[in-house]
């Protein structure tokens, strides 16, 4: 017989499929309603790649779906200048860039043969440079449409998990986080005779009690008392705390004491030899008590910003991140949790938690709200690279265009006509097997040393 535990870590994975094939689709309808409304022949909209499992005809457009579902496309009809007049095709040569040249030809070829009469001022290269630039951002944008909402709604409803000024737990000493993590993994008492007293526990606070003032300023979010903690090392402070709504005070001395540094999105950022980044910092051994607060359409903004700053910060760096999680693989190496992960990572993620005993529903299904919310701002994010085939290559190759054009006009010379990607097809290849390989790598590394949260 499936236990519970299972049946619902089977649960979240298939919610995690659906809402990531639904925001892939509405991806590819960010593409497609712009190109319709300007006029494009749109030939196919499909969701996945390889062999076609199903499809259907409506007007001029074949939509569908694909053997592997690991992506999506909508075909436009004039993406690439036909060859020009008199061009012959190459002859086969075992010279590589004459092989590149004789494929960027065949493609652009292959795309004139799609063309008939009534295409005329229908293809995409025909369109003016701001048109295809929103067909092309038409993608990107709908994932960041749908983190919106995602965010709005729970925001709004269950709230978002924020840190407050009551005290979760109060610590009796003040340690280093190294010998924390040497004290935990030998099983040994995380205070011992002679460690320097934690000033909370000093000044008498207890779980529970909700700091109202610090140094004399009142504090009503945990930001405002941890930037005051943290400037105030080594001086005596005046604290102010609420016990069952009686009013207490006492006075401390915040200790200058190593501490995790943190990205914006609240997790720990790792040093370039993997080990956590530290700083030194005022500290009073105090732990924060995590509530939901339900917030405005204006905070959801706010958390989505938050969250692309957080993978624009993955993705500049992520060969270096590609090949920590490699060496995590093969090594006994701890990975990162704050690393890149696959679409069978979220998967797991997801499952565990909504396999999380003792979460209400409710929490467990803000859980992959938020899940789904930050794959469709990394899908966002990625999008943009501006390398093809990737949705900010075409953009960047209409921005060369424009610029190139520019420039002839203002020189008096001839227009060099629509920039032709066909020539950037060696370039698409690699990247093509980059993010192949790139795939291959996290799947790998999903399966064999996952990413935990819970």
């Amino acid at each position: 017989m499936v236990s519970m535990e299972v049946l619902w870590f089977v649960l979240g994975v298939l919610a995690m499929a659906v809402g990531i094939a639904a925001s892939i689709a509405l991806h590819e309808v960010g593409h497609l309603v712009p190109a319709k409304l300007f006029g494009v022949r749109v030939t196919q909209y499909m969701i996945g790649f390889g062999r076609t499992i199903v499809s259907w005809r409506r007007g001029e457009t074949e939509y569908g779906f694909k053997a592997i579902p690991l992506g999506g496309y909508v075909s436009m009809v004039g993406m690439l200048p036909p060859p020009k007049d008199g061009q012959a095709a190459r002859t086969a040569s075992t010279g590589l860039v004459q092989q590149m040249g004789q494929l960027a030809h065949d493609a652009r070829t292959q795309a004139a043969e799609e063309l008939t009469a009534a295409d005329e001022g229908r293809q995409f290269i025909q369109l003016p440079v701001w048109k295809r630039i929103v067909i092309m951002l038409g993608g990107p944008f709908m994932n960041l449409l749908i983190a919106l909402v995602l965010m709005t709604v729970l925001v709004m409803s269950v709230g978002t998990a924020t840190p407050t000024t009551t005290a979760s737990e109060v610590f009796r000493c003040v340690v280093t986080s190294q010998e924390q993590q040497s004290r935990a993994e030998a099983g040994q008492a995380e205070c011992r005779d002679g460690d320097p007293v934690a000033p909370a526990h000093a000044a008498g606070l207890e779980p529970g009690d909700t700091v109202t003032s610090f140094n004399g300023q009142p504090v009503h979010t945990w930001d405002e008392l941890s930037a005051a903690i943290r400037a105030r090392a080594g001086q005596p402070t005046a604290i102010e705390w609420t016990r069952d709504g009686q009013a207490m005070s006492g006075t401390l001395t915040p200790r200058l004491t190593e501490r995790p540094v943190t990205d914006a999105l609240g997790r720990p950022e790792r040093a370039p030899d993997g080990t956590a980044k530290t700083e030194q910092v005022g500290f009073i051994g105090m732990g924060s008590q995590i509530e939901n607060v339900r917030g405005t359409p204006l905070d959801a903004v706010e958390q989505v910003g938050v969250q692309i700053h957080g993978v624009v910060d993955v993705v500049l760096v992520l060969p270096q991140r590609l090949w920590d999680t490699a060496v995590a693989v093969v090594t006994p190496v701890e990975r990162d949790p704050n690393g890149p992960m696959s679409v069978v990572g979220v998967g797991r993620i997801a499952g565990e938690a909504a396999a999380l005993e003792d979460v209400p529903l409710q929490d467990k299904g803000a859980l992959l709200l938020s899940l789904l919310a930050s794959v469709n701002i990394a899908l966002m994010v990625f999008n943009l690279i501006p390398l093809l085939p990737l949705d900010g290559g075409h953009v960047a190759g209409a921005l060369w265009e424009k610029l190139r054009r520019g420039f002839a006009k203002l020189t008096g010379r001839a227009d060099p006509g629509p920039f032709d990607l066909a020539t950037m097809l060696p370039l698409t290849y690699v990247v093509g097997a980059a993010m192949l390989a790139m795939g291959v790598i996290l799947i790998v590394a999903d399966i064999v040393k996952p990413i935990r949260l819970f």
